[in-house]
């Protein structure tokens, strides 16, 4: 008998009338404006305007809601097209379903059009960024806890994740407990985020660094993470699908670091997420 376990929520919605109050989108909405927060500190902290991020984040947020949703429709079809499936459940988005690997395609596409707008480099945001994108993803997977999603095996270690029957797997509707995944990826992002800044501080990293480093330290997270997942996924030479593509972008990360070590420019002046934002024109005073 297990004497310990991680307790799933008795529901992962709450109706405010005829309004549903969804925890899973909650959870995304919060993960962005933590991200948002901690971009404009870093990115005033290089000198730039704070305003910026919001101007750059009204393209790449919704671009990378749509990403992360086509990725998951993508790999994952039955549910939406195969036997039994509703093509009409890829709409919505709300009952969970995003792929951080689209989310980022596709949000960097239009963080692109941001920066066009704005004027600035794409690589210097994506830098100012990294971290926060981290902490946005350790926030947004609590989703799965609520919706009692994308757990790992089954175990009997004192952190495991209590499962209702109704949201366990067909095979084994008899046991109650598996690895936490949510819990595993939100503490391993953290600690990417709280890397990305101490790097910053610690070292003259150069022009992509931070975000080859951010590639680099969440895929290899994620790969034993999805490793330990059991919901259904597309497979090849025994690994899944996530895997595979953690390995590419693992690798792409660490050419990205060599090549940017070996050829660009410092990344910013300071890289200090405490230094005080630069005065603009109309709050300078004049002495």
């Amino acid at each position: 008998m297990q004497l310990a376990y991680l307790p799933s929520p008795a529901q992962g919605v709450v109706h405010l009338g005829p309004l549903p109050l969804r925890a899973y989108a909650f959870c995304i909405i919060l993960g962005i404006f933590v991200a948002v927060w901690l971009t404009r500190r870093r990115w005033a902290a290089r000198g730039h305007d704070r305003h910026e991020v919001d101007d750059i984040a009204i393209w790449a947020v919704p671009f990378g809601i749509v990403g992360g949703r086509l990725y998951h429709v993508i790999t994952s079809p039955d549910a939406y097209f195969g036997e039994g499936g509703n093509p009409w459940k890829a709409l919505r988005i709300w009952e969970g379903g995003l792929g951080i690997w689209g989310a980022v395609a596709l949000g960097a596409l239009g963080a692109w059009i941001g920066c066009r707008r704005r004027g600035v480099s794409l690589l210097d945001f994506a830098d100012a960024v990294a971290p926060g994108l981290a902490l946005a993803q350790s926030v947004g997977r609590w989703g799965n806890w609520f919706n009692q999603e994308l757990y790992g095996r089954p175990t009997t270690l004192p952190w495991g994740l209590r499962i209702d029957p109704a949201h366990r797997p067909g095979a084994s509707p008899d046991i109650a407990t598996y690895h936490p995944t949510f819990l595993y990826e939100f503490l391993w992002n953290i600690g990417v985020a709280f890397l990305l800044i101490w790097a910053g501080r610690r070292f003259a990293l150069k022009r992509g660094q931070t975000l080859a480093l951010y590639a680099a330290s969440y895929t290899v997270g994620r790969f034993w993470i999805e490793y330990l997942r059991i919901d259904e996924a597309h497979t090849f030479a025994g690994l899944r699908l996530n895997d595979w593509t953690s390995i590419t972008v693992f690798s792409a990360a660490v050419v990205l670091l060599i090549r940017s070590a070996r050829r660009g420019e410092r990344e910013a002046p300071t890289d200090s997420d405490t230094a005080p934002a630069p005065a603009y024109p109309e709050e300078r005073t004049v002495v």
